[in-house]
């Protein structure tokens, strides 16, 4: 005998339809108007269960998303908090204690007003080394924005025998050629030997134009997943052919190639900036 509590299936549904038809017409009118409504409540449930389902994969998914977020602003926050042990970066004021004695005293005010905790928030780190400078000034825009061309005052210094080796660009004179592409126009340039390669074009009139080349390298960083949250490392390959691992101080894949970046900057500077990574 049928559960009275069991939902009756679709198939049950369709066969009373079906019986419908043998019935007096006196009956037949109304159960059939009754079995109608029946089957509009079926469809009405198993639309809502699709949008309980929708919307538990949605929170599933916004759960997994704050949880990385959340591990991220702890990563941001044990670096913030070692760059002033190390090195006793003062932030929004002085601290009520000296670095490496004891631990500095930090208040809320000190979080909001850090440019230090800003910076690294955004995923940015100090270079370690010089940026171009721009008039004397350093010029960090020009080594941040890939895809900006920038308007620039240049020209190419040449030796005896003619050939291009540096250029003075905004006043700095550290840039180097890397290669001459059309005679006294289009040249590849690069700041002491050090991060991202330039095109530099110098019309016949008028400003140079100075812009980041792509990435001629790919190195690929690779993605895991552990209760919820996601960890990520580097693979860089050495020149003798070996592969190197590193892991990375990040939660998400935007803040993984920042860092991997950084990496970059401080242990192959000659090709920061030259770098596409790839998720593994």
């Amino acid at each position: 005998m049928r559960n009275p509590d069991t939902p009756l299936a679709i198939d049950d549904l369709t066969l009373f339809a079906e019986r419908i038809a043998r019935l007096p017409p006196a009956d037949a009118g109304w159960v059939a108007a009754l079995l109608a409504e029946v089957l509009r409540a079926r469809r009405h449930e198993t639309d809502l269960l699709a949008m309980q389902a929708a919307s538990e994969h949605a929170a599933s998914e916004h759960g997994e998303h704050l949880n990385d977020q959340l591990a991220q602003v702890a990563l941001d926050t044990a670096e913030w908090l070692r760059t002033l042990w190390d090195v006793g970066y003062m932030g929004a004021g002085s601290f009520r204690s000296a670095p490496r004695s004891a631990f500095p005293s930090i208040d809320l005010d000190d979080v909001r007003k850090s440019s230090l905790f800003a910076r690294i928030r955004q995923g940015k780190h100090a270079l370690p080394f010089p940026p171009p400078t721009r008039n004397g000034r350093p010029w960090h825009d020009v080594l941040d924005d890939a895809g900006t061309t920038h308007e620039v005052a240049a020209e190419i210094i040449r030796d005896e025998k003619g050939r291009a080796l540096a250029a003075i660009i905004e006043g700095c004179a550290e840039w180097q050629v890397v290669e001459e592409i059309l005679e006294d126009r289009q040249f590849v340039v690069q700041h002491e030997g050090k991060g991202p390669r330039y095109g530099l074009h110098l019309p016949g009139t008028g400003s140079a134009e100075l812009r980041r080349e792509p990435p001629a390298l790919t190195c690929p960083l690779q993605q895991q997943e552990r209760g919820g949250f996601h960890s990520h490392s580097l693979h860089w390959q050495r020149d003798d052919g070996s592969t190197q691992v590193v892991a990375l101080r990040a939660a998400t894949w935007e803040r993984a190639v920042a860092e991997a970046e950084h990496w970059l900057a401080s242990h192959h500077p000659e090709v920061y900036g030259q770098v596409r990574f790839v998720r593994q």
